[in-house]
């Protein structure tokens, strides 16, 4: 027999075995998929949570399903397919009054969003599942529910640095739990004394943190996710206490469930911490392989968090515009029209503002050459010439926002640090073409860990688009001053400051300045025969 026959009697199967039995079988074989079969063969659950929901009759067991598929993708580490479902089952479950389902779907969304740096969309979802729970009719399911709510909401405030607000919901999580008789309650549980234990490493009360820690090590099974934290947390305390043998025995166990893990957030912890014991015992070299580690799984969160916010608009439209599409079928012809006009307007005011913002660039120049004022080079890297198009996060929530709770440093090393970037970029050592994140560590006598947060935190830039904004602030200033840079091939600039290619160069080029380059010094030719007042200072170096 075929394998796709196989399938099809499979879902067949499933689908008349389901519709005939009552809604706890239903209940029991979502929750089958989700404790064995994820683990077993994710491809296979998920394809059984799909026919879960066509064999579904009523609301609440469309909404089930939808939320298995959701933790069937969130287990396999897709979180926009994950949100997606979620989102779905939200949207089915406000046609109800079922107050329960509506409770853990809202939590669910809040854990989802606030694994990929949607704090305030997390709270909203926090706030209003906690309203639901309060209106459950029974008491197990009431506590249970508002227990994980609260602990979300303990999450949000430990972000948010109110450290005294999150042990405050830690706690009301914890008398929840204790009311109930739940499967789940010893991991529930072991995730709030392991929240606490986190709360009170960041206070500096090591032993409170290492209580807490040891009492979610006795409820967590070897290999969670969980577990990987309370020891991550142990060999912290014990770096912090310079016990370096046993930080190196809790850090290795850490590495080994992070390794295996799909979670970020864990292997961002453990790699974090792992450096500071290597650099405590002082072996830089390892410390530095744990620090490119650490930079890859920060750029990892950040670059998926930055991916996500901007999409996850997209996806939610999606999903509420379905009753609107007969109104923009209708509405094409006119959009499209209307679009048109405007693209030749838009392109014709975009040439005039251009021109127009390049004349004001070369009288502003000129002036500060005239007064003796700071060139644009040393300008912060908001000046005209920064502005390297990079998506831009909906919600005002990302890691740059966070408070100093989530700081890598001591402020007054964080401060030093980014005097020594001042200094450097007053320089032209960023047109080195071995320049990379490790070279400028090794320059400023720091590691790339700290050196990569700095740039993140205060240059609103990764380090890539940071020495590319310094790079073509310098090269602009050279074709403003120096009439003689105009003169050269596109390929000699490129090599000037320290571009690879000539294609490279130009791409980057227009990107910060909207020109490409032998457009833009064609303008600056044109610019400087109109207006003889502009005074450009000689540059001496050869």
């Amino acid at each position: 027999m075929s394998n796709n026959l196989l399938k099809l009697l499979f879902l067949l199967t499933t689908a008349i075995f389901i519709s005939a039995q009552k809604k706890n079988d239903f209940d029991q074989a979502c929750e089958r998929t989700s404790a064995i079969m994820a683990y077993k063969d994710l491809p296979k659950a998920i394809k059984t949570a799909d026919s879960l929901y066509l064999a579904a009759h009523k609301p609440s067991e469309k909404v089930k399903s939808l939320m298995l598929s959701s933790e069937l993708y969130h287990h396999g580490g897709d979180l926009k397919k994950a949100i997606y479902y979620s989102e779905n089952a939200h949207s089915l479950i406000e046609q109800t009054d079922n107050t329960e389902w509506m409770s853990r779907v809202c939590r669910l969304l809040a854990r989802q969003y606030r694994q990929v740096g949607l704090y305030e969309r997390a709270k909203k979802y926090i706030i209003k599942g906690l309203q639901a729970s309060r209106k459950i009719s029974g008491f197990q399911e009431s506590n249970e529910v508002e227990g994980l709510l609260n602990q979300e909401m303990a999450f949000y405030e430990m972000e948010a640095g109110n450290y005294m607000n999150a042990i405050q919901y830690v706690e009301f999580s914890l008398k929840n739990f204790e009311k109930i008789n739940s499967q789940n309650e010893d991991r529930t549980e072991a995730a709030s004394y392991q929240l606490l234990g986190d709360i009170y490493f960041k206070l500096n009360d090591y032993d409170v943190s290492e209580n807490y820690y040891r009492k979610a090590e006795d409820l967590l099974r070897a290999g969670s996710c969980t577990l990987g934290l309370v020891y991550n947390g142990l060999g912290g305390i014990r770096v912090k206490q310079k016990n370096w043998k046993d930080a190196e025995l809790y850090l290795k166990k850490a590495e080994k469930i992070a390794d295996t893990s799909r979670s970020l957030k864990l292997k961002k912890a453990v790699y974090s911490n792992i450096n500071d014991y290597y650099e405590g015992i002082g072996d830089n070299f390892k410390a530095s392989l744990y620090a490119v580690k650490y930079v890859r799984a920060y750029d990892s969160i950040a670059a998926r968090n930055q991916e996500f916010s901007v999409k996850s608009k997209e996806v939610s439209g999606k999903m509420s515009n379905n009753g609107q599409m007969n109104m923009a079928k209708n509405s094409a012809i006119i959009i499209l029209f209307v679009s048109l006009v405007g693209l030749i307007i838009f392109f014709r005011t975009r040439q005039k503002r251009q021109l127009s913002k390049l004349r004001t660039i070369i009288r502003t120049q000129g002036n500060m050459a005239n007064e003796n004022r700071i060139p644009l080079l040393r300008q912060p890297l908001n000046s005209e010439f920064s502005n390297i198009s990079v998506e831009e996060i909906d919600e005002k929530d990302s890691e740059t926002d966070r408070k100093r709770n989530d700081s890598l440093m001591t402020s007054e090393t964080e401060a030093k640090l980014l005097e020594l970037l001042e200094e450097f970029e007053k320089g032209n050592l960023y047109n080195n073409k071995g320049m990379s994140l490790s070279f400028l560590a090794g320059e400023l006598n720091t590691n790339t860990k700290y050196l990569s947060y700095v740039i993140n935190q205060h240059k609103s830039a990764d380090f890539k688009t940071y020495i590319n904004r310094l790079r073509i602030n310098y090269i602009v200033d050279k074709l403003i001053n120096d009439e003689k840079y105009r003169q050269y091939k596109i390929s000699i600039l490129a090599d000037e400051c320290g571009f690879s290619s000539h294609s490279k160069f130009a791409a980057v080029f227009k990107a910060v300045t909207d020109f490409s380059p032998s457009a833009y010094i064609k303008h600056l030719d044109a610019e400087n025969q109109s207006d003889k007042n502009v005074y450009f200072r000689e540059n001496n170096k050869q």
